[in-house]
């Protein structure tokens, strides 16, 4: 069935976190329904719409920024009392406003994520749980990454409570057992749905983020199309917005899309602007409460009515421009107010203070890093600034642009200098940039947005000597393995600190207990690491000898800086070499392939010019002709690439030989003419001769 929504704005709050948007229930179901949203000017606004205004039911003072905002109730009645978060303090409102609660968690950290239910609060910051009733403490629980998101089956359907946690190590942490389904989604982008049962969780079904949309970071469900079966909303933070049904087979389709300008924070289904109609409403970034309602824009009605409609239409242009031109008119006396402030010698400029929503998040399918950078104001530049040698790669959705500065890495230490200058109205920019393993240091951006006086401020994000390398939950055992072992007089924390510098998602926290486990694998290549430490001793296990060499040169010199004298040992498996060759070939064959094609396409058009048409080639050339839009997108993409397999390549005979005490450096450029001329026998078997 085909859904047609049409897109409305209602109001405009302060920006928003992530789920601080509720509707509050009605008796019946076609009536319109208060809306409840929260901002990080600390400020709770419930408002209605009336003759399509929105029109304030209450608004809270301000003060500390809201991280979440939940509907809560005795059990079996209406869930229209307001439960928000702040710092790590809760207080609960009345529907009419009136609050009711102030209770200090007394958490040393603000919360970060919270559940109602009933006389029940369940709230978590970092990596702390924390479960009171009546306000009492009952239950708490140290999780072992980051907590990201609470909820609790319903007791009504388990009998119990039943809590569940989503953490940062892509694990639902199930606080009881349950027997209840649960909907997900991943920063990566992707949906599923789980069915926590007493043998074990039973994934139902999962869909991949293949058109590469933005992360989810809310969900809801709700009977939109009203075939009595509940679809399912989803806000992205690229801004799309989707519903999925659910066909016979109970495998979700999409029925419907819409792409806002900004991160959507929270997502609700429900009747907001007139009466009989359901929207899907969702809040942005920057505040705004807008729907998607199933009111057509243009009513279809006797002459009479159209007149009516006409004129309501004309009297809410006039009135919008009649208050557009009073703030135009009080934009010009600030301005000349300011100008001639700032004549005076003693007048002090006042820096206007902007929020940044920024996200540095390795992408397993491409093995890049994106950076998204959004801004509660319109963007004038961005500038990057890194010390470490990077790619930055082709995004579609980027319309900025992009211009590049000389660097002189030796004299200033810059690899990269790059400036992109954004179209008007730009609030949101999309970056994607590939690192080297090995090479670490910091990646800077400044952000200018579009206001005066001129103020910039500047995020950083550390690049990683492992950065490619991301956590997993298992590991072969079979491969072909290379040990590094560390003794030494280092504390657990020690040891978990040098780990965290070396590699990505591994949390800052020291893990509970005397030792830890990790599992790794590499984005890029495929091969895999295994670290187990504890006070004293720490072992590496990977099938790549390149991993190896990383991580015993950086934490050489961490535990130097320290001033901690380690013992190293090692083990090298020569079938690991050849193993990893091999993971590599398919990689450098498709480069090498793809770089001949794209060699031969402007010959080719010529001789199609030259000769009036193509029938003349061979199906093979004609082919490329007829792809050569796509493979020069993708050779374009991905610039770089083959160098990058090649200095994989090298620095595996490098580190393959330096673990036996030799010195290979002289026979690169033997290695690099076996490279021009491919073929993973000959390579092969320079590796096992030199």
């Amino acid at each position: 069935m085909e859904l047609n929504l049409n897109h409305v704005d209602y109001l405009q709050v302060g920006v928003t976190s992530q789920k601080t948007m509720k509707l509050l229930p009605t008796v019946g179901r076609k009536a319109t329904q208060k809306v409840a949203v929260a901002d990080h000017d600390g400020v709770v606004t419930c408002f209605g719409m009336k003759k399509g205004e929105a029109v304030p039911v209450f608004k809270s003072l301000p003060g500390q920024k809201i991280s979440r905002l939940e509907l809560g109730g005795a059990l079996g009645t209406p869930q229209e009392k307001i439960f928000v978060s702040s710092g790590s303090e809760v207080r609960g409102y009345t529907k009419k406003g009136k609050q009711f609660l102030t209770f200090e968690a007394n958490l040393t950290e603000s919360i970060n994520a919270m559940h109602v239910l009933g006389a029940d609060l369940f709230v978590c910051a970092s990596y702390i749980y924390n479960h009171y009733c009546d306000c009492k403490d009952q239950d708490y629980f140290l999780s072992g990454d980051k907590i990201n998101d609470v909820l609790c089956l319903p007791v009504e359907t388990v009998g119990r409570i039943v809590p569940i946690l989503a953490c940062q190590d892509r694990v639902l942490r199930v606080l009881q057992v349950g027997g209840e389904e649960v909907l997900y989604g991943t920063a990566d982008g992707k949906l599923g749905l789980v069915q926590i049962t007493k043998s074990g969780p039973i994934t139902s079904w999962e869909l991949d983020n293949e058109k590469k949309k933005g992360g989810v970071l809310c969900v809801d469900t709700f009977d939109i199309v009203g075939d009595g079966v509940k679809d399912i909303l989803v806000g992205r933070d690229d801004g799309t917005v989707e519903v999925y049904g659910l066909d016979s087979s109970n495998e979700p389709t999409l029925r419907f899309e819409n792409v806002l300008s900004e991160s959507v924070t929270s997502i609700q289904g429900g009747c907001v602007g007139k009466e009989m109609y359901d929207e899907v409403l969702a809040t942005t970034y920057t505040g705004w409460v807008s729907g998607l309602t199933t009111e057509p824009q243009q009513m279809v009605a006797g002459p009479g009515d159209e007149i009516k409609m006409s004129r309501e239409t004309q009297g809410k242009v006039a009135a919008l421009r009649a208050e557009l031109e009073q703030l135009q008119v009080k934009v010009l006396q600030g301005r000349e107010k300011y100008q001639q402030s700032s004549q005076s010698s003693t007048a002090v400029s006042a820096v206007p203070v902007f929020s940044i929503n920024d996200k540095f998040t390795l992408c397993q399918d491409d093995a890049s890093y994106s950076l998204t950078l959004e801004v509660q104001t319109a963007i004038d530049n961005l500038l990057l600034q890194s010390d470490v040698p990077i790619d930055l790669l082709d995004v579609e959705k980027n319309s900025a642009v992009v211009s590049f500065s000389e660097c002189d890495s030796e004299s200033n230490g810059n690899f990269l200098l790059a400036t992109y200058r954004c179209q008007a109205n730009t609030t949101r920019l999309e970056l994607k940039v590939r690192s080297i393993e090995g090479q670490y240091g910091t990646l800077q951006a400044y952000v200018t947005p579009r206001l005066q006086p001129k103020t910039c401020q500047v995020r950083q994000y550390q690049i990683k000597p492992l950065s490619l390398h991301q956590r997993t939950h298992a590991i072969d055992q079979e491969r072909p393995m290379n040990t590094l072992r560390l003794t030494g007089q280092f504390s657990f924390a020690e040891i978990h600190s040098w780990v965290v510098f070396c590699l990505p998602e591994v949390p800052e926290k020291t893990p509970a207990g005397d030792s830890i486990t990790f599992y790794f694998q590499n984005t890029f290549l495929g091969t895999q690491l295994e670290a187990t430490y504890c006070k004293g001793e720490a072992n590496f296990k990977s099938d790549n000898i390149s991993t190896i060499s990383i991580l015993k040169d950086v934490l050489s010199k961490e535990a130097t800086k320290r001033k901690i004298n380690l013992n190293t040992s090692y083990e090298v498996n020569e079938d690991s070499v050849s193993h990893t060759l091999r993971m590599i070939h398919p990689k450098l064959e498709y480069q090498l392939i793809l770089a001949k094609k794209v060699q031969l396409i402007d010959a080719l058009k010529e001789l199609q010019v030259h000769e009036g048409n193509a029938d003349f080639l061979i199906p093979e050339y004609r082919s490329i002709l007829d792809e050569s839009a796509q493979l020069l997108e993708e050779y374009k993409k991905q610039p770089a690439h083959l160098e990058r397999l090649y200095g994989m390549i090298t620095d595996l005979f490098i580190d393959k030989f330096k673990f036996k005490g030799q010195n290979v450096k002289t026979k690169v450029s033997q290695l690099l003419a076996i490279l021009n001329n491919y073929e993973l026998d000959s390579l092969m078997e320079f590796f096992s001769e030199a």
